[in-house]
């Protein structure tokens, strides 16, 4: 099962990948009416939470520049940035560095038990894969996000 949850995040992020290389810079920024944020914001998002569950799940070392949690965690919006966010072409460089530490996961890695479960409003995760697999779930939701995004912009 844990390998299996592994390939499906080495697709889903190839997926995204896809998405997002086929996306012009100009339409980044593009907030759309009902949208509380921007096709970068939503990317970026993306690269933080990965981020920020990877440190969760096996306590390795923030991957990412600093100032991606205030840009991009949750409860942030474009509206706000005081700083200039990255290109595209920088997010697209960490979703693809990402998607390489993926092939490091072993079944043994997603086995193992969180040091304390990770509770996120009524949910709780106990282990390495459950936290992994809920940030696909997550990852899912941000890319239909965009691609709502995307045709709305159309």
């Amino acid at each position: 099962m844990a390998q299996s949850i592994i390939h499906t995040s080495q697709v889903l992020r190839q997926v995204v990948i896809g998405q997002v290389q086929g996306i012009s810079e100009a339409q980044f920024d593009v907030q759309p009416a009902g949208f509380n944020n921007t096709i970068r914001w939503n990317v970026g998002h993306m690269i933080y939470w990965m981020d920020k569950y990877s440190t969760l799940r096996f306590g390795s070392p923030s991957a990412i520049p600093e100032h991606y949690e205030t840009l991009f965690g949750s409860g942030t919006k474009p509206s706000d940035w005081t700083m200039t966010p990255p290109s595209k072409d920088e997010l697209i460089q960490g979703l693809t560095a990402q998607l390489s530490r993926f092939s490091e996961l072993t079944p043994e890695m997603l086995d193992s038990t969180l040091e304390a479960p990770f509770v996120m409003g009524p949910f709780q995760f106990s282990t390495a894969g459950e936290l992994f697999n809920f940030a696909l779930i997550h990852e899912a939701i941000h890319l239909g996000t965009i691609t709502s995004q995307l045709k709305t912009i159309q």
